[in-house]
């Protein structure tokens, strides 16, 4: 299963870092490769956890900041592209997209992922602005109700279904 997790660019505070680092070991079990959009925020709390719990990851590193340092154990494709093309090939190569909490990056990372028909797993109550999906789109985005988005203010229970779920290969919409 391969999940690309959209996360906050910025510093997070302790409780939003504390849970990134619970989701990613509550994930394990179910044998991931994480890709992820960058290596800084809250996006570099989840590589790090990631690497400490030796599950693949992959970054898709946007042009502007293709030259930072990484991780050597990191897969980086410098993809040439500003943030935004970044993140059509994050989400585009998923098999689902987890959002983590964020502002306007994550909260188009789970418009496309919508858009897309890729299942998007939310975490509620990050403190960001993210967390207004919930209220405004309890279930759908739109009236063609492409893919239910599911959220949670548990991370625990977020990668239990979606372990049980098993995502692998679903039919992309590209309405």
């Amino acid at each position: 299963m391969i999940i690309s997790i959209a996360a906050h660019s910025e510093e997070s505070n302790h409780e939003l870092a504390e849970k990134a680092r619970k989701f990613v070991r509550s994930i394990k079990p179910c044998n991931p490769i994480l890709l992820l959009g960058g290596y800084w925020g809250l996006m570099r709390v989840v590589v790090d956890e990631a690497l400490r719990e030796n599950i693949k990851t992959v970054l898709i590193l946007p042009i502007e900041k293709e030259n930072i340092e990484i991780p050597r154990e990191v897969i980086c494709i410098k993809s040439g592209c500003e943030f935004r093309c970044r993140s059509v090939i994050l989400v585009r190569s998923g098999d689902l997209l987890v959002s983590l909490g964020g502002g306007v990056g994550t909260e188009i990372e789970i418009m496309m992922a919508y858009a897309m028909g890729k299942p998007i797993y939310a975490l509620t109550n990050t403190g960001l602005s993210t967390d207004y999906f919930a209220k405004s789109f309890p279930d759908y985005i739109d009236d063609r109700k492409i893919v239910k988005v599911k959220y949670f203010d548990n991370v625990e229970r977020m990668a239990e279904e979606i372990c049980e779920d098993e995502i692998k290969g679903k039919e992309v919409n590209f309405g």
